[in-house]
């Protein structure tokens, strides 16, 4: 794939980009492009519809992968990976967070020690979020909820980022 970033030094990359954009193929292409690494897996297959999403995704990926599920605790599994010697892919942002919504978490205080958490890892991080803000206000009050919490869990993440890429019709557009 075209215009994968780099990932010779620590720290984080997000890829964002709206439903079926190709932010995880392009986000797994920039891992497999270093060699393989851990998939974090935030989603939880609670219906049919979502059970056939994780397929295709394990599908696609190889046995360059070892993976882990983790819903939850993301920081947690994070610091599990260090000293392991690989990157890491956390896919997606957007699902942890209505995760952390529905058993009504402090998003600001998750998203705060993932944010700081950049600093004591000693290997690459990639993560995958939905670009949610984009479309018409949603109508009812949790939605507009979740879409305010992941703009500004973006917004957080994007700032300790090193490199930060909008994904568009399966192209990649590098923002920072």
């Amino acid at each position: 794939m075209a215009g994968l970033i780099d990932l010779q030094q620590t720290g984080y990359s997000l890829v964002l980009g709206g439903a079926r954009s190709g932010k995880s193929a392009y986000a797994e292409a920039v891992i497999e492009a270093a060699g393989g690494g851990f998939y974090v897996a935030t989603s939880e297959a609670l219906d049919d519809e979502m059970k056939a999403r994780i397929e295709t995704h394990k599908a696609r990926r190889g046995d360059q992968w070892q993976t882990l599920e983790e819903p939850i605790l993301l920081e947690h599994a994070l610091r599990q990976l260090i000293g392991r010697g690989k990157p890491a892919l956390v896919d997606c942002l957007t699902l942890w967070l209505s995760n952390l919504m529905e058993l009504e978490k402090n998003i600001d205080a998750e998203i705060d020690a993932l944010c700081a958490l950049v600093d004591d890892l000693d290997f690459p991080v990639v993560f995958v979020s939905n670009e949610v803000g984009q479309g018409i206000i949603p109508d009812n009050a949790l939605a507009r909820r979740f879409v305010d919490c992941a703009g500004i869990m973006n917004q957080k993440i994007a700032a300790v980022s090193k490199s930060v890429i909008l994904m568009t019709a399966g192209l990649p557009q590098k923002i920072k």
